[in-house]
């Protein structure tokens, strides 16, 4: 049995719209654009002077990629889509290897609710970098969006190449909690709630305070009709700040003690 629509007590996570910050020469670790973070690693006093720091850069060497990538995160942080865009086309158009443009580009399209846009964009991005996890966990992603009930072959086949892709993104990164739990949605969405269960557990044992992982449990069990454990999973998540949905809440409360 396939479920053809996504049910509103199973979130989904856009998890890799997080932008890295590049030198010149070396990539460096993964970071969430911040402000403080953008300053303690520029020196810069405000994000205005980080901007006018790297455009001034560019006038220099208007060839390098990643100082256009890092123009794109601060306007990205600024909140100024439109030039962090035209940025991120400079930057892939210098550096064609650079996935994590490509993934930023997918995380505008998504804002802008253009999901073709953003299916588009990371499938680029693994085409330009063999194994890169988040391009096939936001395809995945994605492509869960896309399932509609108004054709249910076309449905089928987004949902299995959905599994396809969010279990490849695991394959090239095996400690990708998110990758794990929206993996769990799309078996949820296709009636394997065993696989759905173990996916999830996974992501918990990664990181076991993860409130989305505890909330699609508590969805999955309350499916098997396994009572405690679906309040056991409920009570974590919304322990953790997640706001489940009343209509899980609701059919608990007989079950509690």
């Amino acid at each position: 049995m396939i479920f053809l629509s996504i049910r509103d007590d199973l979130k989904f996570d856009y998890h890799p719209f997080s932008p890295q910050i590049y030198t010149e020469t070396v990539f460096k670790d993964q970071y969430i654009m911040t402000e403080e973070i953008l300053l303690d690693r520029t020196k810069a006093r405000t994000s205005d002077e980080y901007i006018e720091k790297l455009r001034a850069q560019l006038k220099g060497n208007i060839e390098c990629g990643t100082t256009h990538y890092n123009l794109a995160v601060a306007l990205m942080g600024k909140q100024e889509y439109d030039a962090a865009e035209n940025a991120l086309h400079d930057a892939v158009e210098c550096s064609p290897s650079l996935a994590e443009a490509y993934v930023l580009l997918g995380g505008i399209c998504l804002q802008r609710n253009d999901l073709e846009g953003c299916l588009r964009y990371n499938k680029y991005a693994t085409k330009a970098r063999a194994g890169f996890a988040e391009g096939y966990a936001n395809i995945g992603f994605v492509l869960l969006q896309l399932i509609n009930g108004k054709d249910e072959k076309e449905d089928a086949e987004k949902l299995d190449l959905a599994i396809k892709n969010l279990t490849k993104a695991i394959v090239h990164n095996a400690k990708f909690v998110q990758a794990y739990t929206t993996l769990g949605n799309a078996y949820l969405m296709k009636g394997l709630v065993d696989e759905a269960i173990q996916a999830n557990l996974q992501a918990v044992k990664i990181q076991p305070e993860f409130p989305i992982a505890h909330n699609n449990l508590a969805v999955a069990y309350l499916q098997q009709k396994e009572y405690d454990l679906a309040i056991q999973h409920c009570d974590k998540a919304e322990s953790l700040g997640f706001m489940v949905a009343d209509e899980i809440k609701q059919e608990l409360v007989p079950h509690r003690k």
